[in-house]
């Protein structure tokens, strides 16, 4: 199947992807970043996935989320009849277990319906050892066992357990699979209508908070729901995507484990959801932040574990065929040991959204930012790997040093604005003589463009964020000229490329996609320089890209039309927020400093 034929579940601390054809083929347990028990979305069926599909060939598939919820229905017709599919994991509370729930109901005629639950623990690698209990089956090994609860009868054969039944119209049965500790006992099950209508209850009540009143609400609101399910529930950390591996290029190397917190989705994705209204979860992502960078500045990394883990070392995975032979399939993220300076940017940016919300800032929190501000003081004018991770030789990236500036900016304002103590005169110094340098040493006169890095004839859509973040002002003439080159020579069929890869040494071989945050950037850009039309024109396009359930991958194939990277992806979904907020704003700021209340510290 495409990338854009699954579709999300989650139960807030960890997700599943469910297929157009009935297939749990990616969920990982009991964590977002533990040990895929289906890996069958980076191999084949043998690698594990529990398929519930009618038996006869399926004539004519549709799904959908039930309103405000992640609950997902497909409909599966066949010659004799029609079945549907609820797939859905029931919010899961502190020290609960996660449960996958799976119903299925008779809507018309009589179809037998196919049961094939393939367990393979490790990735793909391990075969559980699987036992009949009184309700149904066990699966263990090692750390993990599953307990499937159903009524229906299974069997083994050849390492799959499989079975079928008849549903009639308004007929149904049951399925609940849940993780537990094999030292301990399955436990209870939570029956399966009293989970659907708990998981519906609690999604509606979430949704239902949903203060965004712009225009897009549709959109806006699914966005949302993926965000909140990419957030961990515990800690609060934002996850980019559930996946790891699905590649860039098709058939490629540029396969990347997202199941991280990444510093750099920061700013925007506080902003995304103060959008709708949801300050709790904006308030626990920044002290997710916090926390994550407590230390000395110098250790701070570009991205984190869900609970703030440092160590995200890389390895493959050799026995995984990969997503359509694309091949590393890798686990852990080395860029986590990157030096990026723009990260700096992102922790003071979300500094300043507390601080503004709260109209004050807590003394501990302002001294952790003194010292980052000290470090970044001294290192600022060194060249860093940049913020798309390039594996190839350090530069003196742009965008880098754009949001350098923005810490410094940041700090500056927030110093003036809230009393706190710290050298004002030479923060602003050092702001001042960042900008100065950026316009000086980033700008290429003859092509009237900023470029990729200091001295480049490369291009990067890094460079669109000049304007959002206020280093100058949207309409000026150096603006207007870059969001021209970067859209005429970074563009495929009207959507942007991150760089070119033919121009860029990324240590990498192959290409990429084109990718959808910048291209929703490129939305913010042409509103703010106030070619609205325009950007209406994009946005509307960029939103026909999504599947038929809303939901976006990191990027898209133009050449094959298709989505490719992993699915699915934060960033795509909180620039779609922020590029909708921009377009229904009559003066416009992505980078608007709306922050969350302060907590009790």
């Amino acid at each position: 199947m495409r990338i854009e034929d699954y579709a999300l579940i989650g139960d807030l601390q960890t997700a599943a992807l469910v297929g157009r054809n009935g297939s749990v083929d990616w969920l990982c347990l009991p964590r977002f970043d533990s040990a895929a028990c289906f890996a069958a979305l980076l191999g084949e069926p043998t690698h594990g996935r529990w398929l519930i599909a009618p038996a006869a060939p399926v004539t004519r598939t549709s799904r959908r989320y039930r309103d405000g919820t992640l609950i997902l229905e497909t409909d599966l017709e066949t010659a004799d009849g029609a079945v549907r599919l609820i797939d859905f994991m029931p919010p899961r509370e502190p020290g609960a277990r996660p449960q996958l729930t799976r119903i299925v109901q008779g809507l018309r005629g009589r179809v037998r319906v196919q049961v094939e639950l393939v367990v393979r623990f490790e990735y793909g690698s391990v075969v559980p050892w699987v036992q009949r209990v009184p309700d149904g089956v066990v699966a263990q090994a090692g750390p993990d066992a599953l307990h499937l609860a159903t009524s229906v009868p299974l069997h083994g054969h050849e390492l799959t357990t499989v079975g079928e039944f008849e549903l009639a119209a308004g007929g149904a049965e049951r399925f609940m699979l849940t993780w537990f500790p094999p030292y301990e006992p399955p436990g209870l099950v939570e029956d399966a209508y009293s989970a659907l209508a708990r998981t519906e209850r609690w999604w509606r009540d979430w949704s239902g908070r949903c203060g965004y009143t712009g225009a897009y609400g549709d959109e806006v609101l699914r966005s949302l729901i993926v965000l909140k399910a990419l957030t961990d529930r515990q800690t609060g950390a934002v996850l980019a995507a559930p996946t790891t591996s699905l590649p860039e290029e098709l058939g490629g190397e540029r396969n990347w484990d997202y199941r991280y917190t990444w510093l750099r989705d920061s700013v925007l994705a506080l902003n995304a959801l103060l959008a709708g209204g949801y300050t709790d979860e904006a308030r626990a992502f920044a002290d997710c932040v916090f926390r994550a960078t407590a230390g000395h500045p110098e250790q701070m990394q570009i991205m984190y574990g869900i609970a703030g883990e440092r160590r995200l070392a890389e390895y493959e995975l050799d026995h995984l065929p990969g997503y359509e032979g694309s091949r590393p399939v890798r686990v852990g993220n080395a860029a986590a040991g990157q030096f990026q300076l723009d990260v700096y940017g992102e922790v003071l940016g979300v500094a300043a959204a507390v601080a503004g919300q709260a109209g004050r800032y807590p003394d501990r929190q302002w001294r952790q930012q003194r010292k980052l501000l000290d470090y970044l003081d001294g290192v600022w004018q060194q060249p860093d790997d940049g913020m798309w991770e390039s594996r190839g030789p350090r530069r003196h990236y742009t965008q880098s040093k754009l949001m350098a500036w923005v810490a410094f900016d940041r700090a500056v304002t927030m110093a003036n604005r809230f009393g706190l103590d710290g050298p004002v005169p030479k923060w602003a110094a050092t702001r001042d003589a960042i900008r100065a340098e950026i316009l000086d040493r980033a700008w290429d006169p003859h092509r009237e463009t900023f470029t990729q890095y200091y001295g480049s004839t490369a291009l990067d859509a890094g460079v669109l964020m000049i304007p959002l973040v206020g280093l100058l002002p949207a309409d000026d003439p150096r603006v207007t000229s870059t969001i021209d080159v970067v859209r005429a020579e970074l563009g495929h069929d009207g959507l942007l490329s991150r760089y070119s890869t033919d121009d860029t040494d990324d240590g990498l071989a192959g290409t990429e996609g084109q990718f959808l945050a910048c291209s929703f950037w490129l939305v913010d850009a042409l509103a703010l320089n106030g070619r609205r039309d325009e950007a209406r024109e994009l946005f509307e396009r960029l939103l026909g890209l999504a599947n038929d359930v809303g939901l976006f991958a990191e990027e898209y194939d133009v050449p094959h039309g298709r989505q490719v990277g992993n699915f699915p992806q934060a960033f795509t979904h909180l620039a779609l927020i922020n590029a909708a907020r921009v377009l229904s704003t009559e003066h416009p700021d992505p980078f608007e400093r709306r922050p969350v209340p302060s907590s009790s510290t």
